[in-house]
């Protein structure tokens, strides 16, 4: 099959400004094509990483992609799914949340022999003048036509500010220089970013009369209904080691939903569709599949070292799905010694001072702290519902404090339901 048809295969493709045309285009072209990303934070999380791998899969194939961080949208908000506004930052806070995504994104989408670009949307937008932006762009762009857009529509009951009915023109703007610097031809974004990204088109053709197209990929939802990319707890999955440990990343893949796991390996991982319908199958192994995921996953996200520790420290805490590695694969997880990895259990440090607090440290407070559940009142309701243990003892009372004598071995095994856990160790300070 061909790149459309495998990006097609692999659940990637949602509307577009015409599949045979964007086919041909795939087909006949080395393609440069981009995706945007506004640096709202200085992390992403899983639920940004759909477009980066079929960004992937377009640059295997030989097509290039350009990599935009907004520095510049980034000031306004997209409003594309908001409720609200989003809260402003300082200009200094977007140029380090700039160079941390440019970072990231780099271990994904890599730049040998100019087969990608990595540009910043502040380079061109910051230059220009409000006038000469009203000038150049303001008659193309119809205010019924803007107000259409769903975009827009859903934030008209609670409130669109005009700083945010912009945003539309600046994405389309992008596009527009991107075609004219670069010869851009494709845009790739979430479905929800359908109005801007067609925008896009219709600006550069009307005013450099070329041809371009955009593709749109599926919002990813867990089998709840909810976004995808965030824990049992609520919390995100971050990208970021020092808000999402490598274990608890890899763990994140490794308890997705049996349901899940087909639709989660033709996206995040590179094997072969025949592969992952023959690992997939019901009939199967399907934590064999999750192990497998979850290492591709990891490895992608932090490297082959880091997904082998990983996956040998869950293995022997809870267990190997394949042992013998009797199930055929592609995977690397394959090629892994056990015997040279080392097991690093996630771990947290609780100090002296914490435990010597007149108000003592409980243990939904610590079941917080060390990032096992949200809030006190989860850590209350994991301990209602049996749900709690340390060092396999279960805790039953919600008022129950950690001591001096929970570190009588140096250590203690927290644990918050069956994969979830944490060496807990007690350090002076």
């Amino acid at each position: 099959m061909n790149i459309f048809q495998e990006l097609k295969a692999r659940g990637f493709c949602y509307q577009s400004t015409g599949e045979e045309a964007v086919e041909k285009l795939l087909s006949t072209e080395q393609v440069k094509f981009y995706v945007g990303f506004d640096p709202t934070g200085n992390s992403l999380h899983v639920g940004h990483l759909l477009p980066v791998m079929a960004m992937r899969l377009l640059q295997k194939a030989g097509h290039i992609p350009i990599v935009l961080v907004g520095g510049a949208t980034a000031r306004i908000g997209d409003p594309s799914g908001k409720k609200s506004a989003r809260p402003m930052m300082t200009l200094e806070t977007i140029a380090e949340n700039v160079a941390c995504l440019q970072k990231q994104l780099s271990r994904f989408i890599q730049t040998q022999n100019n087969n990608a670009y990595y540009v910043n949307n502040a380079d061109w937008l910051c230059k220009i003048g409000y006038i000469d932006m009203l000038r150049e762009v303001g008659t193309i762009f119809s205010v019924n036509r803007m107000m259409a857009q769903e975009s827009v529509k859903s934030r008209l009951e609670d409130g669109l500010t005009f700083l945010e009915f912009n945003y539309s023109i600046l994405q389309a703007y992008d596009f527009m220089v991107l075609n004219r610097d670069y010869g851009c031809k494709l845009e790739l974004g979430g479905q929800d970013q359908w109005g801007n990204m067609v925008a896009g088109t219709e600006l550069v053709r009307r005013k450099l009369g070329a041809e371009v197209h955009c593709l749109t990929i599926p919002l990813l939802m867990d089998g709840n209904g909810e976004k995808f990319g965030k824990t049992a707890g609520g919390n995100n999955v971050w990208l970021d080691v020092n808000r999402t440990s490598v274990f608890d990343y890899y763990q994140f893949w490794r308890n997705s939903e049996d349901s899940q796991v087909e639709k989660l390996m033709l996206y995040f991982s590179p094997l072969p569709i025949e592969e992952v319908k023959r690992l997939c199958d019901p009939a199967g192994n399907i934590n064999r599949a999750k192990e497998i995921l979850a290492y591709e996953a990891t490895c992608l996200a932090h490297g082959e070292a880091a997904a082998c520790e990983a996956f040998v420290t869950a293995g022997t805490r809870f267990g190997f799905a394949d042992p013998e590695c009797k199930i055929e694969t592609g995977s690397g997880i394959r090629q892994i010694n056990m015997n040279k990895i080392e097991v690093a259990l996630p771990t947290f440090t609780v100090t002296a001072v914490e435990l010597d607090d007149p108000a003592g440290l409980s243990v939904p407070k610590l079941l917080m702290l060390a990032g096992l559940c949200k809030t006190n009142s989860d850590g209350r309701r994991l301990i209602q519902g049996n749900a709690v243990s340390i060092d396999d003892e279960k805790v039953t009372d919600v008022n129950a404090k950690i001591t001096r004598d929970n570190f009588q071995n140096g250590a203690f095994t927290l644990r918050a339901g069956k994969k979830n856990f944490r060496r807990i160790e007690l350090v002076n300070g």
